[in-house]
C-alpha cells in the first residue's frame, strides 16, 4: 500500500458506561448500558456512522474485589452482557461495522472458543475478531475452579498453545467443501474436511470444527501486544497496545515490525493500534471543561480502588492520598499496565492522587484534549511517523464522547484524507486491509531459486 493511499485504522473500545470511571455519573450518560441492548444497539450503530472499523469490547469474568464494599457500590462497570451474546446481536442490527470481543485462553475451551467466534463470523458475514487475552483478573480464577490465578509465564506459553488450537479449527472446511447438490445427494466432500488431531501440553484437540468455513477466511486476530511482543508479533493481525508518549510508541510499533520475519511474517499482516483517549471541544477550552467536569465526578475511594484493579496491587488505601506513590513489584495481574503508570508516576513525580486521576479515564492509554484539528494533529503525527496504524478510540463516556468523535474528529480526518468516507468492502479485514491467512491444508508456495 502507498503512503498516499494509506488510510488509518479505527476501533471503537467501549466500556459499559463508557472509559471513564464516574461516566455513569454523567447525566446524559448510558447508566444502564450493562443491561440495555438498545443503549448498545445505539452506541454501534452510532460507530458505523462514523465508518469505524470495529467496535470492541473488553471483558472480564469476575467482578472485582478490590477496594472497600463502599467503593465497590460506586462502581458503574459492575454488570455487563456477555461479548458473544451481545456482539451475535449486534451483527443483526449493523451491517459493515466489525465486531471484536475479548475472550480469554486461561479460563476457556479452545474447541468452545473458536466454534462461537466461527458462529459470529458466519452470522455477521465476516466480521469477526477474537481479541485474544489471559486473565488478568486473579478472582477469575474463582469462578473456574480454582483456589490460584495461574502465574504469568503460564498463562502466556497455554494462551500461544491455546491460539494455535483455534486458528488451526479455523480451517477445518475448505472455501468449497460443500457442494449441497439435491440432485446428486451429495451434501459435502470429506476430502475438503480436515481434522485438527492436536495433541500439546495443554490441550489435547481432534476436530474438525463443525461450523464452516469463515466468509472471510478466519476471523481476525487481536492481541494486547504491550503485555509479550513476541506474541503479538507471532500470532496477531490487529495489536491493541497501551502508550503515553510518541517515542513509546514509535519504539512499540518499530520493535513489533522487526520481530514478524522471525516468524515468517510482513508487516502487511498486522496492523497496530494504540488505544487514545480523546475529550474533544469545538474550543479547547470547552474540551478541558469536559475532561474537568468528569475529572470532578471521581470518588477517592473510587479512585483508589480503579488503580489496585489496572495495577493489580492492593492496599492502596492505607498510603497517604496525596503523598508519593509507593515502590511495588512486578504483579502477577496486568503487568505491562503496572509498569506504565508507574513510569509515568516517576517520570511527572505524581502523588498517588494525581496517578489515580491519571488513570480513571485513559488506564495507561494516550490522553488528548482539544478541538478536532488539535486532536488530529495528534493522530495524524503518530500516523505518518511510524508510531501507529490507527487507534482505538476510547470514548469517555457514551453515548456523548462517541457521538463528539463521530461528529466532530472523523470529518476532520476524512478532509485531511487520512480516513474514509465510506466503507469499500464488507469484511473486517477489508476494513483493515488484512489479506486471508494461509490456511493449514494449503501448499506452502514455492520460492523461485
Amino acid at each position: 500500500m502507498s503512503t498516499s493511499s494509506r488510510m488509518m485504522s479505527l476501533g471503537a473500545f467501549v466500556h459499559e458506561t463508557g472509559q471513564h470511571v464516574a461516566a455513569w455519573r454523567h447525566p446524559d450518560a448510558f447508566a444502564e448500558s450493562g443491561t440495555s441492548f438498545a443503549q448498545a444497539m445505539h452506541v454501534a450503530r452510532d460507530a458505523e456512522r462514523g465508518k469505524f472499523d470495529l467496535l470492541f469490547l473488553a471483558d472480564s469474568a469476575a467482578v472485582s474485589v478490590f477496594g472497600s464494599a463502599e467503593s465497590r457500590g460506586r462502581m458503574g462497570k459492575v454488570v455487563k452482557f456477555e461479548p458473544m451474546t451481545i456482539l451475535s446481536a449486534l451483527a443483526a442490527v449493523t451491517s459493515h461495522l466489525g465486531l471484536v470481543a475479548t475472550s480469554t485462553s486461561t479460563y476457556n475451551e479452545p474447541y468452545t472458543l473458536a466454534r462461537q467466534f466461527a458462529s459470529l463470523d458466519q452470522i455477521s458475514a465476516g466480521r469477526a475478531g477474537w481479541n485474544l487475552v489471559t486473565s488478568n483478573n486473579e478472582a477469575e480464577a474463582f469462578n473456574h475452579n480454582r483456589d490460584q490465578h495461574y502465574g504469568h509465564a503460564e498463562r502466556y506459553d497455554r494462551a500461544l498453545e491455546f491460539a494455535q488450537v483455534v486458528t488451526g479449527l479455523w480451517d477445518s472446511w475448505e472455501d468449497d467443501a460443500f457442494s449441497r447438490d439435491r440432485a446428486s445427494g451429495v451434501y459435502f466432500d470429506p476430502a475438503k474436511m480436515h481434522a485438527l488431531n492436536h495433541r500439546g501440553q495443554y490441550f489435547k484437540v481432534r476436530g474438525p470444527l463443525n461450523v464452516a468455513r469463515s466468509p472471510q477466511g478466519r476471523p481476525v486476530l487481536v492481541q494486547a501486544g504491550a503485555s509479550d511482543s513476541d506474541l503479538a508479533a507471532r500470532l496477531a493481525e490487529l495489536v491493541f497496545t497501551a502508550q503515553t508518549t510518541f517515542e513509546q510508541a514509535r519504539e512499540f510499533y518499530g520493535d513489533v515490525i522487526a520481530r514478524l520475519p522471525r516468524f515468517g511474517r510482513t508487516q502487511n499482516e498486522v496492523r497496530i493500534m494504540p488505544g487514545i483517549y480523546p475529550v474533544v471541544g469545538r474550543t479547547e477550552s470547552e474540551a478541558r471543561e469536559k475532561f474537568d467536569y468528569l475529572q470532578s465526578l471521581i470518588h477517592p475511594s473510587v479512585g483508589i480502588s480503579v488503580l489496585e484493579h489496572t495495577i493489580g496491587v492492593g492496599g492502596l488505601d492505607k498510603y497517604p492520598l496525596h503523598g508519593p506513590v509507593p515502590d511495588m513489584g512486578d504483579t502477577n495481574g496486568p503487568l505491562s499496565r503496572q509498569r506504565l503508570l508507574l513510569e509515568a508516576a516517576r517520570r511527572d513525580n505524581l502523588t498517588l492522587w494525581e496517578l489515580c486521576l491519571l488513570n480513571a479515564g485513559p488506564r495507561g492509554h494516550l490522553l488528548t484534549i482539544g478541538t478536532p484539528a488539535q486532536i488530529a494533529d495528534v493522530m495524524e503525527h503518530w500516523f505518518k511517523n511510524g508510531a501507529a496504524d490507527g487507534f482505538n478510540v476510547m470514548p469517555a463516556w457514551l453515548p456523548g464522547s462517541l457521538t463528539d468523535f463521530v461528529d466532530l474528529v472523523i470529518p476532520e480526518l476524512q478532509r485531511r484524507g487520512l480516513f474514509r468516507r465510506e466503507y469499500e468492502g464488507t469484511t473486517l479485514r477489508d476494513h483493515l486491509g488484512l489479506p486471508i491467512p494461509r490456511a493449514r491444508w494449503e501448499p506452502v508456495p514455492m520460492i523461485a531459486e
